[in-house]
């Protein structure tokens, strides 16, 4: 039986406070896993930018990739480690690089997801070009926007069909305020999409591999209050539906790490924001929920890792596609639907592995989050964001809610210990 080392890599930006922890964490967990003959022993590493040879080997296993969607040098090394050397990668970065939003509701109306109306504008302007004004006096068809936002229907949303952050985006509840936000777009293609209005909750399902966490949220609140701390918020139908949702989507678009934003109308669940394959993994914002973040992560990279998990270059539809080509009600199309993506995540074989191999990282995730050391993560990040008065007053207002999930997480400890085993 040989000794061999699985390495995790992190391709980071102004990532500062769940690298730590990851790191932090695994250093904890001390793990040796006996695995096809071997024990297996793991090692972090953060990636580093700098140039490379393409036909330089890879010593990674799996990078948690949180810098491709934007730098452009790091993603073109990793698509040659995906190439050259199989290298699992989260996420998928031709399905990052190609798929923007527009092309993620296009998709999921096919599916039968109930996204509200949405229609996609020519921009206001132009970048000049040589053959430009030819092509537009050829084939641009004049166009009335305010029949365009007739149709789509008031209130609406003006956003680019790309974009992310909520950068660009406008509540529009009449012709004047379309026309002014048109007018303001510039050179951007923007989407106009029907408001889901009224709504009575607002959540965000965040997945991770086949894990899903649902989080109660409110965009109109300061950025380190919209994820709220929130129990019961839907039913075990509303939350299966919401995490069928996601996992269709991440799996559609091989997307290991995504997160989707549903509006509940009359009970229904209108997807509205689901392109979004570089979450917000910072401490700042999910406070009470950034320590089930960070476990996911790193239960998902050690599986991975662990078992040498081959990434699906290629998307394939098909099989989607010909559950939506069929007669059945949405909410069994649905439920298929996530079916192929607990294959696509070898969901069984991934709760066997964590059973088996990581029982203890529930504790140890536990334990540190009431260390020094994770306080010091979050000190990091607030003084990265907050100006120097105002860090001691939000450091102690992040780690109290760290330390309430501890409160929650430990009466969830006990009673799966308390638990009779079947």
């Amino acid at each position: 039986m040989a000794e061999v080392t699985r390495r995790i890599g992190l391709s980071l930006g102004a990532d500062l406070c769940w690298p730590i922890c990851f790191e932090e964490i695994l250093k904890r967990l001390n793990l040796a896993i006996p695995f096809a003959g071997d024990t297996l022993r793991f090692e972090v590493e953060r990636v580093t930018i700098e140039p490379f040879d393409l036909r330089q080997p890879v010593r990674y296993d799996v990078v948690l990739d949180r810098l491709t969607h934007w730098y452009h040098t790091s993603r073109e090394w990793i698509k040659k480690a995906v190439v050259m050397d199989d290298l699992y990668v989260l996420n998928n970065p031709w399905s990052i690089q190609a798929n923007e939003k527009h092309t993620s509701y296009a998709a999921m109306m096919r599916l039968g997801l109930p996204v509200p109306d949405t229609w996609l504008l020519p921009p206001k302007e132009y970048e000049p070009t040589a053959d430009l004004q030819v092509t537009l006096d050829r084939y641009a068809k004049l166009f009335d926007l305010a029949d365009v936002g007739a149709a789509v229907g008031y209130p609406q949303f003006i956003k680019p069909f790309d974009g992310g952050a909520w950068v660009g985006v406008s509540k529009i509840s009449n012709q004047k305020e379309l026309l002014e936000a048109y007018d303001g777009s510039g050179k951007r293609i923007m989407h106009l999409q029907k408001a889901v209005d009224p709504f009575d909750l607002f959540v965000r399902a965040v997945g991770v591999g086949p894990q899903v966490h649902l989080m109660k949220y409110d965009p109109a609140a300061p950025l380190h209050d919209r994820y709220k701390v929130a129990f019961d918020f839907v039913d075990a139908e509303e939350w299966q539906t919401m995490a069928n949702m996601c996992l269709t989507i991440n799996a559609f678009f091989g997307w290991d790490f995504n997160s989707c934003e549903a509006l509940r109308q009359n009970g229904v669940f209108f997807p509205i924001d689901f392109a979004n394959a570089c979450p917000d993994s910072q401490v700042t914002s999910l406070h009470y929920h950034f320590p089930w973040l960070v476990k996911a992560k790193l239960k998902w990279a050690l599986f991975v890792a662990a078992t040498k998990r081959k990434m699906r270059k290629n998307l394939d539809w098909e099989p989607f596609c010909e559950i939506a080509a069929t007669d059945a009600p949405f909410a069994e199309k649905l439920s298929r639907y996530a079916r192929i993506a607990h294959q696509r995540f070898e969901s069984d074989r991934f709760v066997e592995f964590c059973a088996t191999h990581l029982a203890h990282i529930d504790e140890v995730t536990w334990e540190f989050f009431g260390t020094s050391a994770a306080k010091e993560a979050v000190r990091r990040k607030v003084e990265a964001l907050f100006p120097a008065h105002e860090v001691e007053q939000f450091t102690e207002h992040f780690w109290g809610l760290i330390q309430f999930w501890r409160r929650t997480e430990a009466e969830y400890l006990k009673a799966s210990r308390e638990r009779p085993r079947e």
